[in-house]
Parts: C-alpha cells; structure tokens; sequence
C-alpha cells in the first residue's frame, strides 16, 4: 500500500483511471510466471478446493464470472463442464481470455467486453444458474448496492452467487502482518499511485494510478440480502493466495475434499491465525 497523503482525495475519474491500469496490466499478466499461462494451458487447475466443494457440481451449468480478467478461472469452471460467460471491462484482458480459450479446447467458452453494472444489457437480459465473482474484485467497485442488485438480476430462478474474495480484515494489516494499519470501516474512494503489478512487481508500468474501496463483511452480506438474495453461508478461512505479509508460508491448498494444484500462503505457525478470505453463497428464490 501507497503512504501517499492524498489516499483519500476525490476520484470522479476512476473508471478511466482503473481501465488504463488494467488495459496496460494484461500484457505483462499473460507474460508472467504468476500466472504461467503455459502450465494452464498443459491442464493446471485454478480453482481452490473449498470453491469447488462450496460451488459443487457444475456440469452443464450456465455460469458467469464478472470481472473474469484473463479468464483462468472462467475457463477452470469450464473445464468442469460449466457453460462459461466471462465478463470484462478491459478489452485486452477479454482478447487475451478468448485466445487463452481456443488454446485449451473451450471454444465454446463466451468472453464479453463490459462494465459490470453495464452486464445485464451486455448480456441481452441473459440470466445465469451460477454468477461467480473471485478474488480481488469487489475493490474496484464503488457501488456495492448497485453490484449486488445487477447479480440479482442476472440469477435464473433457483440460481446462486457464490463469492470468494479478500478478507478486508486482511487487506488492513501492515507489511509484516503484526499491527492493524489501514481503517477498516474506511469507505474510499482510496487512491493509490504505485507502480508495477502484483504479478510482478519489477514491471515497467506507466499507469500508475488506481481508485479502490473497502467493503466491510457487513456490508457485502447487507447488500446481497437487500437485493433480495438468502444467504446460505459464510465462510472465513486463515490462508491467502499470494504473502499478503512478508514471512508468510507457502503451500499446497488442502482446503477442499479434491486435491487440486492450486497454492496458498498462510501465517508462520505460532502466529495467531487471521481471516484472510471469505466466501459467500447466496440464491435466488
């Protein structure tokens, strides 16, 4: 995290500020080591075990990712026999996700350029079983009523979202993960200048700024509800996908009933555990 002052300044810009960050990010993502495009195309497995087991069985369900990125994950559900919509707002990472498509035999996977709160007419009114949002998405999003009324409306009937993500408690430690740092109850918009990417952090970048928010776990699960979704849980697990803190520990995901290839990172032992993601399911009725 950035110590500029100016965090909290006025950002009306955001949406052009973030897509260029992006637009620019996409290159340097599908070049990486931490995404190793060429391991996913040989078969690698991007989902977490307790996804797949909190998702469940997903063969012939119409599912759509929102803010699918470079579309590893989209196109892991669809190996799995999922009917895949991914959903974009950056044109470079929607290229990238098709021609990463057609590289691993899922021609049938859909990759549409939007906006999220744009998808509904995106998708001609289109409803889905599945709406699925995954990690590090909900930052970049300054409305989180309007987020949870869209996914409402694009839910068939007996459909459900299910939601991973960054646990805000961990997003507001410090670097070495042994002091609170950030307000956790800050509602942004916060703005950060910094270059490089968390895919690699070296990268010559030249958009720099980016526009985010905090949502606090109540206000995630208040705007699901009042969207007229029945929560079926919640989750919280101690582990995180990259060292969100330095000394964090590497290792295999044992955190589903299947074994999977994915890796997480966790608290050295003897630290208290802390909650450093969460899930949530909730359904249409």
């Amino acid at each position: 995290m950035t110590n500029d002052n100016d965090r909290s300044a006025a950002a009306d810009d955001w949406r052009q500020a973030n897509h260029a960050l992006w637009e620019e990010r996409v290159p340097i993502h599908t070049g990486s080591d931490f995404y190793d495009l060429a391991g996913f195309r040989e078969g690698r497995d991007d989902l977490r075990g307790f996804e797949l087991d909190e998702v469940g069985d997903v063969t012939g369900k119409r599912l759509l990712h929102l803010q699918c990125h470079i579309g590893t994950d989209t196109l892991s559900w669809a190996r799995r026999g999922a009917v895949v919509t991914g959903l974009d707002f950056s044109a470079a990472a929607v290229a990238a996700a098709r021609e990463l498509a057609a590289d691993v035999g899922q021609a049938d996977a859909r990759f549409v350029e939007s906006d999220v709160y744009d998808a509904p007419s995106a998708l001609g009114g289109e409803t889905f079983d599945i709406v699925y949002t995954g990690f590090g998405a909900l930052c970049w999003l300054p409305d989180l009523a309007g987020w949870a009324r869209t996914v409402a409306g694009l839910l068939a009937p007996g459909g459900f979202l299910y939601l991973a993500e960054f646990h805000p408690v961990g997003m507001c430690l410090n670097d070495d993960g042994t002091a609170w740092a950030e307000d956790y109850f800050a509602r942004g918009p916060l703005t950060y200048d910094e270059p490089g990417t968390y895919a690699d952090l070296d990268a010559p970048t030249r958009h720099n700024r980016s526009v985010e928010w905090q949502h606090t776990i109540g206000d995630v699960v208040s705007a699901v509800t009042a969207a007229g979704l029945r929560p079926e849980f919640l989750r919280e697990y101690d582990f995180s996908l990259f060292e969100q803190v330095k000394g964090m520990v590497k290792e295999r995901d044992t955190s589903g009933t299947r074994p999977g290839s994915a890796t997480v990172y966790r608290l050295p032992e003897g630290r208290p555990a802390l909650p450093l993601i969460y899930s949530l399911r909730a359904s249409r009725a």
